[in-house]
C-alpha cells in the first residue's frame, strides 16, 4: 500500500512554509516534488490506482502557487528519502508538525490538522516496518563465493566418447577450472563490496538520533565510539543555526527557480570571515569547576615560562589622518551590483586577514589544556564542560569589531608560534572559488583542525554570516570532538549604531560518553538581558548531566544536574561553578577595537621577517600601510592585490592545488599534510611564490603541481 499527499515544507526564512507533492512507496521510498496545478493533481490522484491512499484535500487553494506573471508553477526533478537510513518523529510544540532525519538534512512538514499527521506518522512506520522485514540489512547471501564447487566429470565422459585425445582432454578441464576461479574471485569482491556498503547503511542509521534540543525544533547527533571511526574525517553537511537552517546549504538549489527568487544579494568576499572568530586572552587567577581545584595559568606565568618573547601591546601610531568614507554612499552607489566585484576602500578594512582571524579562535587554548587534564584524571563531565565554554569563547570579543578581515590570496598563508602558550598554528587559503581557509593547531596533548567558509547575505540594512564547516578537536588519548559555528548578522549598516549578534544552536558531538548542545539567543528590541547561551551536557542515552549557561562576551558558568529548575542565570547559584571569563580589554584601544591577542597577530618580532615564506600574511603590504596608518600607500597596494586575486580563479581551474593541504576525497574537507615547520626549520621556501610581487603576465602561478 502507497500514500500519497500534499505537505507544507519549510524551506528557509525568505520564503517560508511551501507546499510539496509527496509519495510514499511500500519498498520504503518517500519521494516528493514542488506542487502541481489542481487539473495535474486531480489527474495523477486518478491514475495512482487503488492501491494508493491519498491524504489531505487536494483542492485547497493554498496548495496552489503562481508565478509573477500569473502562471502554475510546474514541478520539477522528485527528491527522494530513504526510509531506512533515516527516522521521524512528531513535534512536540505543534500537533501539525513533524520531522523527518536523514544522514544529511532534516524535513520539517507540516500538515492541515492532527488527524492527517497522525495518518502520515502511522504510514510512514508502517512502510519502513515493512521494508525492513522485506529487505533486513545483513550478511547472509544465499550465494557464498567458497560453496560454490564445480565438476569436469560430465565434461571429461563427453570428450572421452568422442575419441578426444586424453592430454586435450585434461586441457580442456584446466581451461574450465581457471574461467572458474576467475568468476569466483570476482564474486568474492562483490560480496566483500556489499559487506561494505551494508555497514556504511548501519552507521548512517545509528547517527539518526531523534532527540529534540530545548527551545528549537531540530535535531541532534551523538556519535558513538564506534560510529565515529568511519565517520570522523567526513565534512558534515548539518546546519547549526536555527530552524529553518536545515535547507540552507542542501536545498537552495533545489528550491531556487526563476519564477522563484529570494530577495537578497550575494557577496561572499565583502566579509570573508565571520566577527565571531574574535575573543579576548585573559582569565581569572583561580577557578574551581565542581570538586575539582585547578590553579588557572595567568599572563605572568606564561611570560616565566618564555620570558625572550616580547609581545607588542598597542598597534603603530598612525602616520597620515584617516579619511572615513560614507558606507551609505558606498551603498547607494552600488545597489543592485555584485558586491563581489565591488572594489571597497582600505578603511573598511581591519590589520589583519582572515588566516589569522582563525588563529583568534586560539587564544583561550588553556580551556583545551585544562580539558585534556580533566580527560586523564578521568572526569569526563568536565572535559566537555572546557570544551563547551572554549567552542563560546570564540564570540567573546565581536563587540566593536566592526571592520572586515582582508581576503586572502590563492595559496596565502599565516603560522602562529606561541611556546608560551603551548600552541603552534598554520593556516593556507586553499580555494578561491569557492573561498575556503584550512588550518590546524597542535597544542599541549590536543589537535585542532578546521576548513571554513561564510554564505553571506547583504539585506541593505543587515549582512548575515552563516559559517560552513566543521570545527575538529581530537585529544593524544583518541577522544574527538566537532561542532560548527552559529549564524552572525551585523544590523544597522545605513540607520542606528551598527552592532554584531550571534544566534543558533550549536552542537558539540563526542565519539565517547558526552556531546553537549547551546543555543544563541538572538538579540530583541525588548530583550534586557541579551547575548544569553544557555544549553546541556547530555550522556549517550540522552539524559541531561549538567547545564552550561552565560554570555558569550562574558563568562560561562556549569552546574550539574539536568537543569529543571529552568534558571538561565547560574552566576547567581551557589552550586554553579565558573569555567571561563573574558578578559578585560586592552586600554589601547583604536577604532578597530583588536583584542590584547589580536595585536600581535600581524607583529613582526626581531629576526621572524627572514624565516618566514613569501606568502605569509604579515609580508601583506596593504595590510601593512595600513597597520601602519599609510591609507593612501594602502589603497593603492589594496588595488593592486585585488587585480591579481581576479587571476585567482582562472588559476584555480588550470588545476592549482594547495601547497601545505589536501582535500580528503572530491568534497571532503581539508588535512594538514605536514612539511611546512620542518621547511621553516632548513629555511628552504622552494616552489612558494611571490604572490604580493608584481603582476608579470596574466597567467603567472601561484604554486607548482609539483
Amino acid at each position: 500500500m502507497s500514500v500519497a499527499g500534499a505537505l507544507f515544507k519549510w524551506t528557509n526564512y525568505s520564503k517560508g512554509w511551501r507546499s510539496r507533492w509527496f509519495l510514499l512507496r511500500g519498498d520504503g521510498l518517500l519521494s516528493y516534488c514542488k506542487i502541481l496545478s489542481p487539473q495535474s493533481l486531480n489527474s495523477l490522484s486518478s491514475s495512482l490506482g487503488d492501491d494508493v491512499t491519498v491524504i489531505g484535500d487536494l483542492t485547497s487553494p493554498r496548495l496552489i502557487r503562481l508565478d509573477s506573471c500569473g502562471r502554475k508553477k510546474d514541478s520539477k526533478k522528485n527528491s527522494v528519502v530513504h526510509l531506512k537510513v533515516s527516522s521521524f518523529r512528531e513535534s512536540r510544540s505543534d500537533d501539525r508538525r513533524f520531522y523527518i532525519f536523514t544522514a544529511t538534512k532534516t524535513l520539517h512538514l507540516r500538515t492541515n490538522s492532527k488527524r492527517e499527521r497522525a495518518l502520515w506518522l502511522e504510514a510512514l512506520a508502517s512502510a519502513r516496518s515493512l521494508f525492513s522485514l522485506r529487505r533486513p540489512l545483513n550478511d547472509n547471501l544465499p550465494l557464498s563465493p567458497d560453496s560454490i564447487s564445480i565438476s569436469t566429470e560430465r565434461l571429461k565422459k563427453r570428450l572421452a566418447e568422442d575419441g578426444v585425445n586424453e592430454s586435450i582432454v585434461k586441457e580442456c578441464e584446466q581451461i574450465m577450472l581457471s574461467e572458474f576461479s576467475d568468476i569466483q574471485r570476482k564474486l568474492k569482491v562483490l560480496c566483500e563490496d556489499r559487506s561494505n556498503l551494508l555497514d556504511t547503511l548501519r552507521q548512517l542509521e545509528a547517527a539518526n538520533v531523534d532527540t529534540e534540543a530545548p527551545g528549537i525544533n531540530d535535531n541532534e547527533y551523538h556519535l558513538s565510539k564506534n560510529e565515529y571511526s568511519s565517520l570522523e574525517r567526513a565534512k558534515y553537511s548539518e546546519c547549526s543555526t536555527t530552524e529553518s537552517s536545515d535547507d540552507t546549504e542542501k536545498q537552495d538549489v533545489e528550491e531556487a527557480s526563476d519564477e522563484d527568487k529570494s530577495c537578497y544579494y550575494d557577496s561572499k568576499d565583502y566579509f570573508t570571515e565571520s566577527p565571531s572568530r574574535l575573543f579576548g586572552s585573559g582569565m581569572d587567577t583561580e577557578g574551581q569547576v565542581g570538586d575539582v581545584n585547578y590553579a588557572w595559568p595567568t599572563e605572568a606565568s606564561g611570560e616565566a615560562l618564555c620570558s625572550h618573547i616580547e609581545r607588542r601591546k598597542r598597534l603603530p601610531d598612525p602616520v597620515e589622518k584617516e579619511k572615513p568614507v560614507s558606507l551609505w554612499s558606498m551603498i547607494k552607489d552600488n545597489v543592485g551590483k555584485d558586491l563581489t566585484r565591488v572594489c571597497l576602500p582600505v578603511y573598511f578594512n581591519e590589520p589583519i586577514s582572515s588566516l589569522q582571524k582563525c588563529c583568534e579562535d586560539l587564544e583561550y587554548s588553556y580551556l583545551l589544556d585544562r580539558a585534556y587534564e580533566y580527560g586523564q584524571e578521568g572526569n569526563s563531565l568536565m572535559r566537555i564542560a572546557n570544551v563547551a565554554a572554549f567552542a563560546v569563547s570564540g564570540y567573546a570579543s565581536t563587540e566593536g569589531r566592526l571592520c572586515k578581515p582582508f581576503n586572502p590570496l590563492l595559496g596565502e598563508t599565516y603560522e602562529a608560534d606561541f611556546p608560551e602558550k603551548g600552541i603552534r598554528f598554520f593556516s593556507e587559503k586553499v580555494s578561491h572559488h569557492p573561498t575556503l581557509i584550512a588550518c590546524h593547531c597542535d597544542g599541549r596533548g590536543w589537535k585542532f583542525w578546521a576548513d571554513s567558509n561564510l554564505k553571506t547575505s547583504f539585506w541593505g540594512q543587515t549582512i548575515q554570516l552563516d559559517p560552513v564547516g566543521v570545527l575538529t578537536l581530537e585529544f593524544d588519548d583518541g577522544e574527538i570532538f566537532q561542532w560548527s559555528k552559529v549564524t552572525t548578522s551585523i544590523h544597522n549598516l545605513i540607520i542606528g549604531k551598527i552592532y554584531c549578534d550571534h544566534h543558533g544552536m550549536m552542537h558539540i558531538r563526542g565519539n565517547r560518553q558526552y556531546s553537549c548542545n547551546l543555543k544563541f539567543k538572538g538579540q530583541t528590541f525588548l530583550d534586557r538581558n541579551p547575548r544569553q547561551v544557555h544549553g546541556f551536557v547530555e550522556d549517550g542515552e540522552g539524559s541531561r548531566v549538567a547545564t552550561i549557561s552565560g554570555r558569550w562576551d562574558d563568562s560561562i558558568y556549569c552546574i550539574e544536574g539536568d537543569g529543571k529548575n529552568k534558571r538561565k542565570d547560574l552566576n547567581s547559584s551557589d552550586d554553579a561553578s565558573l569555567i571561563w571569563r573574558r578578559t578585560k580589554p586592552t586600554p589601547n584601544l583604536t577604532r578597530y577595537n583588536l583584542t590584547p591577542f589580536a595585536i600581535t597577530l600581524n607583529e613582526l618580532t626581531p629576526g621572524l621577517k627572514e624565516k618566514l615564506p613569501p606568502t605569509d600574511s604579515r609580508l601583506r603590504p596593504d595590510q601593512r600601510h595600513l597597520e601602519n596608518g599609510e591609507y593612501d600607500r594602502a589603497n593603492v597596494e589594496k588595488l593592486r592585490l585585488e587585480t591579481r586575486q581576479r587571476m585567482s580563479r582562472k588559476i584555480q581551474e588550470d588545476g592549482w592545488r594547495p601547497r601545505w593541504f589536501e582535500r580528503e576525497g572530491e568534497d571532503g574537507p581539508y588535512h594538514y599534510k605536514g612539511g611546512y615547520w620542518e621547511a621553516k626549520q632548513k629555511g628552504n621556501w622552494e616552489g612558494c611564490p611571490d604572490i604580493f610581487g608584481e603582476i608579470i603576465e596574466a597567467s603567472d602561478n601561484l604554486n607548482p603541481r609539483g
